[in-house]
């Protein structure tokens, strides 16, 4: 449940803190106040899109808060503890700031975490109603989704199984769709990939011999060098100026006097030291430079293999190792082209199999699909009987679509997806008498409202979530429907937490906590407020709504009718 939420510099919003407590908590104001950027907060503090523009003009960052508190069994908590957030009296606290750059931070009770994980904890939190979700239910392709949402313990793991097996499907499938490409593409990339692999193995490539080569060419270089430098430090050691003799001398001088005195024999000792070093340094200069060859022929020869070698690395990687790997990769898919039809075979018996399993995955997961279509269909038929629509049929028909290529399940062949061989459509009839059709073609906006919160309020049973937010739900809707909107709101609230923006009196008349939205504006600023109302401030408030700009005694009274009218139905819901 969200207990607080705290608003910096968020669009028209300078600076907003709001408690929100259990039940049915109602948003108003005029239109343009700031009502859907409320929502739009919110959004962003569960991992929605950021945006710089989002941040109030002049200002360096957006910062949004909000304090949720949860049941002790609540499933979101073992989320949290797998993610190594630490949760105390079963609190949360998410923290989003949203740099002017564009740059964003968030954190759950202290800690940095990604967008990511904060977009896997939010579903667990609240479910958003967004103005126009409505609309999706005029998407056919979205219903299949709706009817999975509401699908038992079942239809998660059938819908698993069927997932692994179509992978392996679709991935034998191209596979075999490559091969049995056009025959002159074939011969003519078979062509290309013998010429290639014939250039890589002709050249006789070793691993890392481009590197070995380098130094080789790089000691060749200065062979010459070499030699002439070695020669010279080795002469001035022990050649005609022995060096050396001049540090034995020294040596055995002061060897003579350190009978005489003490203090000397440290220097002794070092001088001798250094002698046999030099002595030593000396022998392994004289043998590395008998080591070292100056052969310009070799150094041609290595320069010849580095340029060849070159030639290909332009063509085939970056390194000779990489070319290597690209020369056994296209003789892997030469031996597979010069076998195709062996591996056609191996290809088409292994898809059969798979096919075959797929079937039956799929038959499964269409068979729990009805199961739960049947039961969907009877729980939006009763929602819908308690927003006036006592009349209504609704039906969810779960088909498959007939594919010469597709799925062969019982002899007949089906177009399969990633979701399945169904196709979904929720059909109406919202009067007697008439067929069942679309909803997608026949419904009204207030009937595509009243659906949605049908839907909405069954999902809400057989989600976790404990917080949910309407957007204007009560889109397109009047009359004795809207005011079977605000019950059916009010009766959802007794179960979850509930806010809700409205434009309809009667819904905000069902709140147990009504917030006002306004926006003030002066010379240099424009500022969007919150405020909670009291008793008489929510008669102002709804005689407003009934009555427009103009509020008269008898709005007043017509308010404070419908509030007392809202107190009856709670108490009747209550007792």
């Amino acid at each position: 449940m969200l207990l607080e939420l705290n608003i910096r510099n968020f669009a028209v919003i300078k600076e907003v803190s709001i408690s929100f407590g259990r039940g049915l908590t109602i948003l108003t104001g005029e239109t343009g106040a700031g009502k859907s950027i409320l929502i739009d907060a919110i959004s962003m503090l569960l991992g929605g899109r950021g945006s710089s523009e989002y941040v109030r003009y002049g200002c360096k960052k957006a910062e949004i808060e909000g304090l949720f508190e949860f049941e002790a069994d609540a499933p979101v908590l073992g989320m949290l503890k797998e993610m190594g957030i630490d949760v105390e009296d079963n609190t949360l606290i998410i923290r989003r700031e949203l740099a002017s750059t564009g740059k964003t931070v968030c954190r759950v009770n202290g800690r940095l975490v990604t967008l990511s994980m904060l977009r896997e904890v939010a579903p667990w939190l609240i479910n958003i109603h967004g103005q126009h979700e409505h609309q999706s239910l005029m998407q056919g392709e979205r219903h299949i989704d709706w009817l999975d949402a509401f699908g038992d313990e079942r239809i998660v793991p059938a819908f698993r199984e069927f997932s692994k097996l179509y992978a392996q499907y679709q991935q034998l499938r191209s596979e075999l769709d490559y091969i049995s490409i056009n025959e002159r593409e074939m011969v003519q990339r078979m062509d290309m990939l013998r010429f290639q692999l014939q250039e890589i193995v002709s050249a006789n490539l070793k691993p890392g011999e481009d590197e070995e080569l380098m130094k080789e060419k790089k000691k060749l270089s200065g062979g010459e060098k070499l030699v002439y430098s070695l020669e010279d430090a080795y002469r001035s050691l022990i050649g005609e100026q022995r060096g050396i003799d001049w540090v034995g001398n020294a040596v055995s001088h002061l060897e003579t006097i350190l009978e005489y005195d003490e203090e000397l024999r440290e220097t002794h000792q070092m001088l001798e030291s250094a002698f046999y070093q030099i002595e030593e340094a000396a022998r392994l200069i004289r043998a590395y430079r008998d080591t070292i060859e100056f052969d310009p022929e070799r150094l041609t020869q290595i320069e010849s293999r580095l340029d060849e070698i070159n030639r290909l690395k332009r063509k085939y990687g970056l390194s000779v190792d990489e070319i290597l790997e690209y020369g056994a990769s296209i003789e892997d898919e030469l031996d597979s082209m010069e076998n195709r039809e062996t591996r056609i075979e191996e290809l088409q018996k292994k898809l059969k199999e798979v096919a075959l399993d797929l079937a039956v995955e799929a038959q499964e997961l269409s068979q729990i699909r009805k199961q739960i279509a049947e039961k969907l269909a009877v729980a939006i038929e009763q929602e819908l009987k308690d927003l006036h629509m006592s009349r209504a049929q609704f039906k969810i028909a779960v088909r498959q679509q007939e594919d010469e290529r597709g799925l062969d399940v019982n002899g007949n062949r089906f177009r399969v997806t990633s979701k399945g061989i169904d196709t979904v459509e929720f059909l109406i009839a919202p009067n007697p008498g008439e067929p069942l059709r679309p909803v997608s073609k026949i419904a009204s906006g207030g009937e595509l409202s009243r659906i949605m919160l049908a839907m909405k309020t069954i999902l809400a049973d057989a989600e976790s979530t404990d917080t949910m937010i309407f957007d204007e739900v009560d889109t397109g809707v009047s009359g004795r429907a809207a005011q079977a909107i605000a019950e059916k709101l009010m009766r959802v609230s007794r179960k979850r937490q509930v806010l809700s923006i409205t434009h309809l009196p009667q819904v905000a008349s069902m709140a147990d906590t009504h917030l006002r939205i306004e926006k003030h504006m002066n010379e240099k600023e424009t500022e969007t407020k919150v405020n909670p109302l009291s008793y008489e401030e929510r008669v102002v408030e709804l005689a407003r709504m009934l009555g427009g700009a103009q509020v008269t005694e008898t709005t007043k009274d017509n308010a404070r009718e419908m509030l007392a009218q809202a107190e009856e139905v709670k108490q009747e819901l209550e007792g």
